[in-house]
């Protein structure tokens, strides 16, 4: 019997908006005119930085891989001296202990792996970065994933170090910078 006045009130107050004053709130509805911004556009794209709230967005950025799944040519973000030095300090922490500080494959690990030795990076060098990128990621032969440790933007600096090292590895005395050929072979002498 308690139960039947109880309901009784629900019913009645169920359609009443002042009992849900979320009704009454200012707000903008989706495609309708908005005072509140100067171009009157209510619908807004979120602000930079904003992360979606469901799966990641996976690009070229992230896996290393075109829309097709073929790794990427190139590495997609700007190579400048900072990534560089990132990728240097990564490099030498995580990957020259196996490959070697030059990326010859002569690292203190490999002169102790009797199985497979890790590969030298300068003899590999007509893969596409992406091909790097994803190694790192997802592991490659004895090499285990570095995703754990190392984020997106560092993983690719490694990659960028990697084809710095093949440039410098390679390179001839004629291919240097006339500043840094000389103080090179005052460093020889």
């Amino acid at each position: 019997m308690r139960a039947l006045p109880i309901l009784a009130l629900a019913l009645v107050t169920a359609g009443c908006e002042w009992v849900n004053p979320m009704l009454q709130q200012p707000k903008v509805k989706p495609y309708r005119k908005s005072v509140f911004y100067p171009d009157q556009i209510a619908m807004r794209a979120p602000p930079p930085g904003t992360v979606p709230a469901g799966a990641p967005v996976e690009t070229a950025t992230t896996t290393g891989r075109d829309a097709a799944g073929a790794p990427v040519a190139r590495i997609p973000v700007p190579v400048t001296p900072e990534i560089l030095e990132l990728g240097r300090k990564r490099y030498d922490v995580f990957c020259a202990v196996c490959h070697g500080v030059l990326g010859d494959g002569q690292g203190p690990v490999a002169r102790n792996m009797s199985i497979r030795p890790p590969p030298s990076l300068l003899q590999i060098g007509a893969r596409p970065d992406g091909f790097f990128f994803t190694a790192i990621t997802e592991g490659y032969g004895y090499m285990p994933s570095y995703r754990p440790w190392l984020g997106d933007e560092e993983r690719w600096a490694v990659v960028a170090y990697v084809r710095a090292l093949q440039l410098s590895q390679g390179a001839r005395i004629e291919q240097v910078p006339p500043d840094v050929r000389a103080r090179l072979e005052k460093e020889n002498r």
